[in-house]
């Protein structure tokens, strides 16, 4: 007996099975392989694929960030290989921390192990369809919010007027913008009232 068609499979109702976590639901991984076996599929599992240069089944970058609190972070990501009967598949992912990736301070082997079984499930969305519904609904989950409004950019005299005042006090504007990840040409006329009422507030500018 094979594993039912793609078709079949995405048809499925994994949601009596799913966990809810923060509004979104979370197929278990063993819930994911009991139900590929009652599908059709007689061989089913995972196995992490160790990094080259450590042997660990944690990936890191080289490369390290600095974050505003001053602590350093690197990417964390695992990677495993599925099998389903005759087929082999590979899948990495980020170790995340909810919907945030996770800090060096706060890096756990459940939270390794919670990646690979998340790799896992995705794996099988992808390639069987089982469960794949619920992955394009988190994909979707950042535009399903309203449409932004576009924002009224920082009129001149704004502009004039924060640099006129960052000069007066000898404050390092340009340092300011970038730590709040802005520029003259995209400052925003809300962000520079918050400028200006920020400078009048410390130093009493009428």
């Amino acid at each position: 007996m094979a594993l039912k068609s793609y078709k079949e499979m995405r048809g499925i109702d994994v949601k009596p099975y799913c966990e809810d976590r923060d509004g979104m639901l979370y197929l278990n991984w063993a819930k994911c392989i009991d139900l590929l076996h009652e599908n059709g599929a007689e061989k089913v599992y995972w196995m992490p694929i160790p990094d080259e240069k450590t042997g660990s089944s944690l990936r890191m970058t080289d490369q390290t960030f600095t974050d505003k609190s001053g602590n350093t972070n690197r990417c964390y990501e695992t990677r495993i290989k599925v099998v389903i009967d005759a087929d082999e598949y590979e899948m990495q992912s980020p170790v995340m921390n909810g919907s945030n990736p996770v800090k060096d301070n706060s890096m756990s082997q459940q939270r390794v192990w919670n990646s690979m079984c998340r790799s896992f499930v995705k794996c099988v969305a992808i390639h069987t369809g089982l469960g794949f519904d619920l992955w394009l609904k988190e994909e979707m989950q950042p535009f399903g919010n309203a449409i932004p409004e576009c924002e009224e950019k920082a009129s001149a005299a704004q502009i004039m007027t924060i640099k006129d005042l960052c000069n007066k006090h000898k404050i390092n504007v340009e340092y300011w913008l970038k730590t709040n990840n802005s520029t003259w040409d995209t400052l925003s006329a809300a962000n520079a009232g918050n400028m200006l009422l920020a400078i009048k507030s410390k130093y009493g500018d009428e």
